[in-house]
């Protein structure tokens, strides 16, 4: 099959480009390289791989004519970058995410990465049912642009718990990542609003999401499906404690409110009724996450992990 990553050389995408390509899939990855090419380096050989340098707010779309499935990945993520960047949030995540719709034939499968971030900040029960309230740029417009996707008959969301683990092309920002990489370096995880909660996964889980997408394209076809697991909804301070059990660290209770106010909590049961749930569990990611940051942190080996 002919399958097409925008935001392909991203912390996800170039995971998700690696194993389509072990399953034999042709790939062509569509990227601006804004942070380098180091993540993609070790697939530059595979003979099924071919790259598409570029943004995708360029007026030059022709690269989507070929492929039977798109993943449509590219976007600005996270709470800091899109309040720092909301007018480049808006022309990327929505505008740019209008336009590859418009140019795609009927017959082509879009397969959009959404977000369960705009299910609000008042600790409910989240269902691809649910009324959605986002509270940040980030969540309305991955909200805004999963709207328009979803107008299209052959394209499916996955709405992603928040995503956690090491990846070639590592991202900053990530609340479990970050508590790691400050409880490593820092020796000290600081908690505003400790006991806010929301669903979390790992980042080999999350790929293998987007393969089951694709082998149960005809069942998810025209869906909404929140992607995670009901085994990974966790406190702010659940993971800094779990964390604290794998490396010494203190954790400070800060009396000033997070202006990231996400707080609810996710029902996987829509997407694990067709056979999808996650394999890792948190404490393996942590595990991972420490070891990776010790590699970059002088006199940081304690033991092993």
């Amino acid at each position: 099959m002919n399958i097409l990553i925008t935001g392909g050389v991203g912390y996800t995408g170039v995971m998700l480009a690696s194993s389509l390509l072990d399953e034999g899939h042709e790939v062509t990855v569509v990227d601006n390289f804004l942070y380098g090419y180091e993540s993609i380096l070790h697939l530059v050989a595979h003979p099924n791989l071919h790259v598409v340098k570029t943004d995708i707010r360029n007026s030059d779309l022709t690269y989507l004519a070929k492929p039977d499935v798109i993943y449509h990945l590219a976007a600005i993520s996270g709470f800091p970058a899109c309040a720092a960047n909301p007018n480049s949030a808006y022309l990327i995540n929505v505008e740019a995410t209008r336009r590859i719709a418009e140019n795609l034939s009927p017959d082509q499968l879009l397969v959009y990465a959404s977000t369960t971030s705009f299910y609000g900040s008042d600790g409910r029960l989240g269902t691809e049912d649910s009324e959605v309230s986002p509270v940040s740029v980030y969540g309305i417009t991955k909200y805004q642009a999963e709207e328009i996707v979803m107008a299209r008959d052959n394209s499916i969301s996955l709405r992603w718990a928040t995503v956690f683990g090491a990846s070639p092309r590592m991202r900053a920002g990530l609340l479990v990542n970050d508590f790691v990489e400050r409880a490593v370096t820092e020796r000290v995880i600081v908690l505003y609003d400790a006991d806010s909660k929301r669903s979390f996964m790992r980042v080999s889980d999350l790929v293998r999401g987007y393969i089951f997408a694709l082998d149960h394209r005809d069942e998810m076809r025209g869906g909404v499906f929140n992607m995670g697991s009901d085994r990974l909804n966790y406190s702010k301070l659940e993971i800094a404690e779990e964390i604290q059990r794998m490396h010494p660290c203190e954790i400070v209770m800060s009396q000033i409110g997070d202006t990231d106010i996400r707080h609810f909590v996710v029902s996987y049961e829509k997407a694990r009724a067709l056979g999808f749930d996650c394999e890792t569990s948190l404490e393996d990611g942590i595990a991972e996450l420490v070891k990776l940051f010790r590699f970059y942190t002088p006199n940081s080996f304690i033991r092993p992990i």
